[in-house]
Formats: C-alpha cells, sequence, structure tokens
C-alpha cells in the first residue's frame, strides 16, 4: 500500500495533502478536472498549482484530470491502482452557497453524488484504506445563529459562561435549520461517509472544516475568504460585506494544520469518526478585524462596500472545538493563527496580485 490518492488536487487542501503524503513517502495519484474555473471564473482557475505539482513532484505524483460524476473514469483509476492505495483524501466539491442556488443539480452531482462515487470504489477497490472527507461547518445550517450573542466593537461574540464559549462542539444539532442548497448536499456527502463507515465497516473520517485556508488558494469572490480579503486590499478591489456589520465571525484553520490532521487519522484510522476542525479559540477573526490586520501587513486601506442583507444561511458567528480530534489524536497542534496566515498569503502573492493599471 503505496499509494495516496486525492480528489481536489488542484485546490487549496488537495495540494497541501499532495505535498504532505509525498512528503512521507507515498506515490501520489491526484484528480482534478479544474470545475473551479467553470464555478468561478479564470481567477479560480488551480491550473497553475497542478502545474506546480507536477514540476515540483516529478514522478512522485500522477494526474488524472477526471471528473468525480465520471464513474466509469473513476473506477478505470481505482482499479489501475487498487490495493496500492494507502489513503483516499476527498477534497473535490463545488464550495459556494451563492454559485449552488445557480445550479442545484450540479451541486448535488458534484458533492453528493460525487461523494458517494469516490466511496463506493474505495469500496470495492481499496476497501482498508482510511477514507478522509473534507466535509464543512455548514453541515449545521443556520442553527449556530440561535445561539445568544452579544455585540462587541469588532465583532459579534457568545454570551460569556454558554456551553459553547470554547467552541462549537459536534452535539449541535444539523436537523430542523435552513442549510442552503450547498449545505444540503454537503449534509448528504457527509452522513454517506459516515454511513459507509458504520454500514460498510470501513475507516472514515468527516473533517467539519472552518475556514480553510492559506497561500495556495485561488481566492475569489463567492470562496476563499481570508484570501480573498488580502487579494481585495493588494489589488484595490472593493471587497463586499454582506450583512451582520462585517462584524461576523470565522475560525480559520491553515491547510498545513489541515492535512497534519489528516495523517493523524491516516496513521491510526477509526470508523465513521466525525470532527469539526478549524481555527477554534487560537484562530479567529471578524471581517473588520480581519481588514485591519491587512491593513497593517500592506500599509493599504481596504476598500469596502456594505449591504445590509447577510447572505442566505451565513454564520453570523463560529468558532468550532477541536476538542473531540485532540482527544483522539492528542500529538496534533496547531501551527498558524489569522495574522500568520494573511501575512503568509501576502507573502506568496505580493507578485502577482497588483493592481490593475
Amino acid at each position: 500500500m503505496t499509494v495516496a490518492l486525492v480528489t481536489g488536487s488542484g485546490g487549496l487542501i488537495g495540494s497541501e495533502a499532495v505535498r504532505h503524503f509525498a512528503g512521507l513517502g507515498l506515490d501520489v495519484v491526484g484528480i482534478d478536472n479544474d470545475m473551479r474555473r467553470e464555478f468561478f471564473g479564470a481567477e479560480a482557475s488551480t491550473a497553475w498549482n497542478v502545474s506546480r505539482l507536477t514540476s515540483e513532484l516529478g514522478t512522485a505524483y500522477t494526474h488524472h484530470a477526471a471528473d468525480i460524476r465520471d464513474r466509469d473514469a473513476l473506477a478505470e483509476i481505482f482499479r489501475r491502482y487498487g490495493r496500492d492505495i494507502a489513503v483516499v483524501i476527498h477534497t473535490a466539491a463545488q464550495p459556494s452557497h451563492d454559485w449552488a442556488v445557480r445550479d442545484p443539480f450540479t451541486d448535488f452531482d458534484v458533492n453528493a453524488g460525487g461523494t458517494l462515487n469516490v466511496l463506493q470504489n474505495v469500496r470495492e477497490h481499496c476497501v482498508e484504506a482510511p477514507f478522509i472527507h473534507c466535509s464543512t461547518n455548514k453541515v449545521y445550517g443556520d442553527r449556530p445563529n440561535s445561539l445568544p450573542l452579544v455585540e462587541l466593537e469588532t465583532r459579534w461574540e457568545i454570551e460569556p459562561g454558554h456551553p459553547y464559549e470554547a467552541g462549537i462542539k459536534e452535539d449541535m444539532s444539523i436537523d430542523a435549520c435552513l442549510h442552503s442548497v450547498f449545505g444540503a448536499s454537503k449534509v448528504a456527502a457527509d452522513v454517506m461517509v459516515q454511513e459507509y463507515g458504520r454500514y460498510f465497516d470501513m475507516k472514515t473520517a468527516c473533517f467539519r472544516g472552518g475556514t480553510l485556508t492559506g497561500p495556495a488558494h485561488s481566492a475569489t469572490e463567492l470562496h476563499g475568504f481570508l484570501g480573498y480579503v488580502m487579494r481585495c486590499n493588494m489589488e484595490r478591489r472593493t471587497y463586499k460585506i454582506f450583512g451582520y456589520k462585517g462584524k461576523m465571525v470565522r475560525d480559520a484553520i491553515h491547510s498545513h494544520d489541515v492535512v497534519a490532521a489528516f495523517e493523524a487519522f491516516f496513521r491510526a484510522p477509526r470508523s465513521a469518526a466525525v470532527y469539526n476542525l478549524g481555527g477554534g479559540r487560537h484562530s479567529n477573526t471578524s471581517h473588520l478585524e480581519a481588514f485591519a490586520i491587512a491593513e497593517r501587513i500592506t500599509g493599504i486601506g481596504m476598500v469596502t462596500e456594505y449591504h445590509e442583507a447577510n447572505r442566505i444561511g451565513d454564520h453570523q458567528w463560529w468558532i468550532g472545538s477541536n476538542e473531540a480530534f485532540q482527544a483522539d489524536y492528542p500529538d496534533w497542534k496547531q501551527v498558524y493563527d489569522v495574522p500568520m496566515i494573511l501575512q503568509e498569503i501576502y507573502e506568496a502573492n505580493v507578485d502577482k496580485w497588483v493592481p490593475k493599471a
């Protein structure tokens, strides 16, 4: 078992996983057909990242431009590597609330159907391989918005003494709330991953990510919060704020810390595991606070435009708890916080994100 198979290998988490698992000595097989370009336009294309992976890793990386909706193409890839596959890391997805409304069929076919296709191929061809699924905190829908919040100068914050003061745990219900079309398709995928773990006794994990971020993000308005904040600042773009006075809070976790968690699960897998995975209390920010950090890094003022209506299903406050994962994997530690993340995004793109002439 010498192969790590990564779907969405050109994306933020996928490409980080490719490098990380190649660094562990595994041959990495990537599947990515650059649908991010189709979803969000040329600036969101991941082709540059795939080219970089191929150049840097050489024969350690094999790329397949397959679509996870294409069952025949997937089956051919899985048959080729079979039981040599040691782990499957599934990061391919349609990631935007707003885009999902435009084309709910594609959103569901990619997020739910595509996940089922990958799961079934694992079951048929490499059933012993741990299956790591990039889920999302959006499976909780808008239920976090029912939490008692207090308005502070630059952010919303949970009421002191609340059971979730240290972060929202996995015991929050995902039922009887509004999810958005995107959130519903990710719920379907999340539950199916759990079901394959329980029903077929496969080693599966759903990592319900907060704001996943890092310098490899092809940031665009509809997806890529911190990367897009920095991009707007550096390119003098107008950043549109949607509701909540710009004080909505996100926890942010660097792609390095995410794949370190993936490695921990790979080395000691469980069946049907579910973990919130985000910045937690270690790494979180409101939009207003992120703007201020970006301005300090570049010395350039943000240009913003406020829209009163919030995005449907958007979280007013999200700080997740990593307690469950850390209890099972106590050696895992977070490295990055928000200022470190924004600084790294700036340094990685200083020659690329420049104002239009």
